[in-house]
């Protein structure tokens, strides 16, 4: 996908001490690829130095964009708004933590051009590749959610949850307008949504070590997390996924030459 224009939406939340080395390797290893495109950090409400610092960067990058986010909404709208703003033929979300290395996205990249619409990040693939696993009581909980998805949307995925996805523009121009989970339950949302499109979706084995600070809290996120799947399963139900009830958003721009 040489000449494809590429987004990277990195959504991040009081993101002030670790961001600054994550766009370092990001614009190293865009600049190394010579592609065309853009990095954008979507700030979900920061209470620290997140948006002063995306700013510094894009005064000397003017690859990088900031997109601030209508106060704390989660990282499931964070999402969302990135890539509704994006200009890029091929659009990519990671995590701020780039827990799985951004040098894994070549992996993605070649699912999509192979007939993907998808490529989704995948640290249960090959369970080898993870370079610090989680928590032995947090490795349960991911176990327990991926069997509910499983027999609430019938979504057949290893692993739904990894902060690491590649769309093409037309996926996800259909995906992310209808997109209506905000915070941690947004993933199966829009995977649930690109098989009732009959897009191709890939799961890809990617490296992955677990940084450690999540901020997810198993009991409480994971009730949440259910009822999330339970509320797909009713706005599918509802009707609430058909294209005209998609919301409205900003018009996204023809991508760059």
């Amino acid at each position: 996908m040489e000449s494809a224009t590429y987004t990277i939406v990195i959504p991040a939340y009081n993101e002030e001490r670790r961001l600054g080395a994550t766009l370092e390797k990001v614009l190293e290893y865009v600049h190394l690829q010579g592609w065309s495109g853009e990095i954008i950090i979507v700030n979900d409400g920061s209470r620290d130095n997140t948006a002063e610092l995306v700013r510094a960067f894009a005064a000397r990058n003017p690859q990088v964009r900031l997109v601030e986010n209508p106060g704390n909404r989660g990282k499931g709208y964070s999402v969302r708004h990135g890539i509704l703003q994006a200009q890029g033929e091929v659009i990519a979300f990671s995590d701020a933590d780039l827990s799985s290395p951004i040098e894994e996205l070549p992996k993605l990249l070649a699912a999509l051009d192979a007939g993907a619409d998808v490529a989704i990040g995948s640290r249960w693939l090959r369970a080898e590749l993870q370079t610090q696993r989680q928590s032995l009581h947090r490795q349960l909980f991911g176990r327990i959610f991926n069997l509910l998805q499983r027999f609430i949307l019938g979504l057949r995925f290893k692993d739904t949850q990894c902060g690491f996805k590649v769309f093409n523009r037309r996926a996800a121009q259909a995906i992310l307008p209808l997109q209506r989970i905000e915070r941690w339950g947004f993933d199966p949302e829009i995977l649930f949504l690109a098989r009732k499109f009959g897009l191709r979706v890939e799961e890809v084995a990617v490296r992955w070590g677990h940084s450690g600070e999540t901020r997810i809290h198993p009991v409480v996120d994971g009730a949440r997390m259910f009822l999330d799947l339970l509320r797909v399963r009713w706005n599918d139900l509802a009707g609430r996924y058909d294209v005209h009830e998609a919301v409205a958003v900003e018009p996204v721009k023809t991508p760059r030459a």
